[in-house]
């Protein structure tokens, strides 16, 4: 495949079947080959090392606007199998650390918490020793 091609449907092993840029109008670029890796952009804008004999389909997926759908109401998203999103802030305080106080209220804590009092925003959440750390040249931009 040469390279600037765009490809999708890419292995992250060989023979294990494609992984990575699968979803609706997703593409991966390919940037350069080096010691039997191929240095690719992913749509996050990371850039990750992928064995040379992966297998990839080469082209954009179709339907790139997929997620400009409207989907017009609730029920029509309960027909998807989505359930309605209740805010922490409506619940009691036996239900959610959010929960509970008179009328409208701030959380009260110093950092948004989820249902089982772990920290919800801006938390790490990758092993730091995960094996396939060392094939990733550079992670995700900050938005």
């Amino acid at each position: 495949i040469p390279l600037g091609t765009f490809i999708h449907n890419i292995e992250l092993s060989p023979n294990k079947g494609g992984q990575l840029a699968r979803s609706a109008g997703s593409s991966v670029q390919l940037l350069s080959r080096e010691g039997g890796y191929a240095n690719l952009v992913l749509p996050s804008s990371e850039i990750r090392r992928v064995q040379e004999n992966c297998l990839a389909s080469i082209g954009v997926l179709s339907n790139p606007e997929h997620n400009l759908v409207s989907i017009g109401k609730a029920g029509r998203s309960r027909w998807m199998g989505v359930r309605p999103t209740v805010r922490g802030s409506a619940m009691n305080p036996v239900d959610h650390p959010h929960g509970g106080g008179e009328g409208r209220q701030p959380i009260g804590l110093k950092f948004p918490k989820t249902p089982w009092g772990k920290h919800a925003l801006g938390v790490k959440t990758r092993r730091k020793k995960k094996l396939s750390n060392k094939f990733i040249t550079s992670r995700r931009k900050k938005k």
